[in-house]
């Protein structure tokens, strides 16, 4: 039987099998949904076991287990390792949502419900290409799969589990399906990711919360002085002003730019798909530039004070604040967390005491397009397509496809099959149907050429 032909005849059990899934809310991000991951994992080690693996298991870590699965053809042949992650963002706000969450259905064409895309979605778009390679006997690699519960929080656990089994998971290239294509009309591989760098503020002035009335114009307010250290981290000119923040950052070049420009890229539709009426950023770069070759800032949230019905006239004693960077390839995260934490004690103010509190964080990635993997699952996305994708950097951050590389020695392959309209992340996530069942194809197509014939 043909690719298409066995997606056809199992179109539904697909769909049933990602619904169950995207069922289970398995979010990193809360405690009480501790008991959820661990149904999430057991029932992907059932689906990969009615898949056509040899063997499933479920693996402790420190934190949320590690689904580990494999099929091995023969000791000879390469071998693929497929990563990827069952839990999912937090739903809020739940009100925003058209359709539950977790009470998955498909509607106009879309596949609706957290996770639908990140990562459960391509996920099962990796794990049906399997099952076709394998039921349909052109399977001529071995497969390993590591599933982890803790992507959305930062991948605490998996640089150890990866240290810990190292020999267990040896492999010749990593497939990864966690990213985007350009749009809908113009298929991609991802060869490029940002780093990350995340911190918790703190920000104390009094000892106590005063009346504004009373102290307000005496008293510094700690809300006001953390908003004006923030903004000040970006210029005029949209670069990040923390000292030594670009020393380590590699110029695009000409040839690269020329690149980056040939993606088909609407700015207007950009802009209106987003709701907004310019655009902003670094001088000199363009919005495509920006947004995936060149390091960023952003308030990820803040708060303090008094936020309930009505009006409190209180001069707040703390405010707090959480802050990212996405970094470019070349910049330590840990380097920029250090410089980061120096600026901020160098710039608060006396009046205000600030605790800087890193988090998460990981280096960026890069992916030489003449590996055969890679050039295997171009002519693979080009089969299921009708078009070859194109190369391009994305501006997300996979901390750990970085550890991959420096842990286990293997280089990744980006091979996703996200769409901007899928608002990963953000209430009504969905992915389009269509695109789900051509994934399952780019991924049996690759088996089907992976090893090239060189």
């Amino acid at each position: 039987m043909d690719i298409k032909s066995y997606i056809g005849q199992n179109k539904e059990r697909f769909i049933e099998e990602l619904f169950s899934l995207i069922r289970i809310p398995s979010i990193s991000a809360k405690h009480e949904c501790k008991e959820e991951l661990l149904r999430c994992a057991q029932r992907w080690k059932e689906i990969l076991e009615s898949s056509g693996a040899d063997s499933a298991e479920i693996i402790p870590t420190s934190g949320n287990p590690v689904v580990y699965a494999q099929k091995i053809m023969d000791e000879s042949f390469p071998t693929v390792l497929v990563y990827g992650h069952y839990d999912v963002m937090p739903a809020e706000p739940l009100e925003l949502w058209k359709t539950a969450p977790f009470d998955p259905v498909i509607t106009d064409g879309r596949i609706r419900g957290r996770g639908a895309d990140d990562d459960k979605g391509q996920c099962m778009m990796q794990v049906k290409g399997f099952e076709i390679a394998a039921k349909e006997g052109f399977l001529r690699c071995n497969v390993k799969f590591i599933l982890e519960g803790e992507e959305e929080i930062g991948s605490p656990s998996l640089e150890k589990f990866c240290i810990d089994h190292k020999e267990l998971l040896k492999a010749d290239i990593i497939l990864v399906s966690d990213t985007s294509m350009v749009d809908a009309e113009t298929p991609s591989l991802t060869t490029g990711l940002r780093g990350l760098a995340y911190w918790e503020i703190e920000a104390t002035g009094p000892n106590r919360d005063l009346h504004s009335g009373h102290f307000g114009g005496a008293v510094a307010n700690p809300i006001n002085t953390l908003c004006r250290i923030l903004a000040d981290i970006i210029g005029e000119d949209g670069k990040i002003t923390i000292p030594h923040f670009y020393n380590d950052v590699e110029e695009l070049s000409e040839q690269e730019r020329a690149m980056i420009a040939k993606i088909p890229f609407d700015e207007e539709k950009y802009k209106k798909a987003i709701g907004v009426k310019a655009l902003a950023g670094e001088t000199g770069y363009s919005t495509l530039e920006r947004n995936s070759c060149r390091p960023s800032f952003d308030i990820c949230g803040i708060w303090g004070g008094y936020t309930g019905e009505g009006s409190k006239t209180v001069l707040p004693s703390k405010a707090y604040a959480k802050v990212s960077c996405r970094l470019v390839p070349h910049q330590d995260h840990k380097k920029i967390s250090r410089l980061f934490e120096e600026y901020i004690k160098q710039v608060t103010p006396p009046y205000i005491q600030v605790k800087v509190t890193p988090s998460h964080g990981g280096e960026g990635y890069v992916c030489p397009i003449n590996l055969p993997a890679y050039r295997a699952a171009e002519q693979a996305m080009t089969t299921a397509f009708g078009k070859m994708p194109l190369a391009v950097r994305r501006g997300g951050s996979i901390p750990i496809i970085s550890t991959f590389e420096q842990v286990l020695g293997i280089k990744s392959i980006l091979m996703g099959f996200g769409l901007e309209e899928n608002a990963i992340h953000s209430p009504n996530e969905s992915c389009r149907t269509d695109f789900f069942f051509k994934g399952i194809e780019s991924v049996a197509e690759f088996y089907k050429l992976f090893p090239l014939n060189e």
